[in-house]
This record gives structure tokens, sequence and C-alpha cells, in this order.
């Protein structure tokens, strides 16, 4: 490998590179959190667990650029997240994160396909790519391939023009999972998204999730408290594993 970290494929050997990252909040006794080094390989599924106030989230927000830490080594996609500006960061981030959030962040006012394709909205690249996954060049392409994408995660294609609202909790999830795996981010950001379902439903979910992570090769990182779903995933990892 080179110096710039890429293999000899032209393609780098991780999707996430973290090498003496610090980041700690504003204040005296701001919190602190200090990784040594982190690094997972293109389509790993990464099952992250961690005591609530230990630094998971904020991890999961450095990586999607949401925070900045401290001068280190921190790439994501190849791309080195401390040199981008604000608005850079943003832009990587729509282009090339999927979100999952533990309270869905449907938009109420709006249908569960408008839902789906808020990512397109915002990234000509994301949309592009959901225009190629639809295979067809028909007016209501980017329609049709939000539709697909919800069919594979169990959805009717009738519920797609209802409010998110009126949908179950189970089926809020499956959108939301939608929402974050359209237009093939090569990266998925989960946090506790299964902790509003009951057991069974966990199960059939994260099955779903990790089923359609797999077929596209997208990587995972999943974090939650519930130990019993690490046996799902490539790698199980506890916070305090990789703190310094």
């Amino acid at each position: 490998m080179n110096r710039s970290g890429m293999g000899r494929s032209g393609v780098s050997e991780f999707v996430i590179d973290i090498e003496n990252l610090v980041f700690q909040w504003p204040g005296r006794n701001g919190f602190r959190l200090s990784i040594p080094q982190f690094k997972v390989k293109p389509g790993e599924r990464i099952f992250l667990q961690g005591a609530s106030g230990s630094g998971k989230s904020t991890l999961l927000g450095l990586l999607g650029g949401v925070l900045l830490p401290q001068p280190c080594r921190l790439r994501v996609l190849d791309t080195d997240m401390t040199a981008l500006t604000s608005s850079a960061r943003d832009r990587f981030r729509v282009d090339h994160v999927g979100f999952l959030f533990q309270q869905f962040n449907l938009v109420p006012y709006l249908s569960v396909r408008e839902n789906v394709l808020l990512p397109c909205r915002f990234s000509p690249r994301r949309r592009q790519r959901s225009l190629e996954a639809a295979g067809t060049n028909a007016a209501n392409a980017l329609e049709q391939s939000a539709d697909r994408l919800l069919a594979q995660l169990g959805l009717d294609a009738a519920l797609a023009r209802q409010p998110a609202t009126a949908l179950s909790v189970g089926q809020q999830q499956r959108v939301a999972a939608a929402r974050a795996l359209i237009g093939h981010p090569e990266l998925i950001i989960a946090d506790e998204p299964t902790s509003a379902l009951d057991s069974d439903r966990q199960a059939e979910f994260l099955d779903l999730l990790l089923e359609r992570c797999e077929n596209e090769n997208v990587t995972l990182i999943f974090v939650s408290h519930d130990e019993r779903l690490a046996q799902h995933f490539t790698r199980s990892i506890h916070l305090n594993e990789l703190r310094g």
C-alpha cells in the first residue's frame, strides 16, 4: 500500500481509517473521546456497543462529518475529513453516508415515498445512482427506484403514497432504512435503530437491513445496547476497546 493509503487497484483498503483521534466537547469538564486506532474494511458490518455516555454518538458524529476532531488521521472513504470545510463535510455526508436514527426522523407531512427520496433531493450523486438502479428512462424512474427498495424491505407499494405517520412503528423503521439506502451510499451509520421494536420485529428488520448491505457491499456501523444482536455482524466491538 502506498502513502496515500490506496491499494494497488487504486481502491482504499479501509472505509474508515482513524489514528490518534481526540475530540473534546467545550467546557472545563467537557466529555473527551480518544481513539488511538480504528480501521474498517469495505463491506464490513460492525456492531458497536458501549454504556450510555461512553461516546458512541460522538464517534458517529465524527464519522459523518457532523463533528470535527483535533488534528489527527480521520479518513472516511479515503477522504480526509479534517481537511474539509463545514459545507464540504455536509456534501460528503449526503453523497456517501446513509443515517438511521433511533427516532427515525421521518418528515410527518411527507408521504412514505417522499421521505425515502429526500436524499436524492439534496444529492445529485445519489439521485443519479437511483436513476441508474431503476433501469429505465421513464419520467417516474425515481419513484420506481424508491418503490422497489421499499418492496425489498417488505413494504407494500400501496403504502408509498400514505403519510409516514400513518404507518406502524415497524413500518416506519423500514421507511427510514429505505431512505438511508437510496442512492447506494457506501457507508450506513445506524444509531440504536431497533430500540423501539420488539424482539421479533428486531430480528426481522435486522435480517432485511443486513441483506441489503451485503447485496450492495455497503459498510455498516450499527450501534446498540442489545448484545444479543452482535452475533449477526462480521465484527463486534465495545467502545472501551477503542478508547485510549
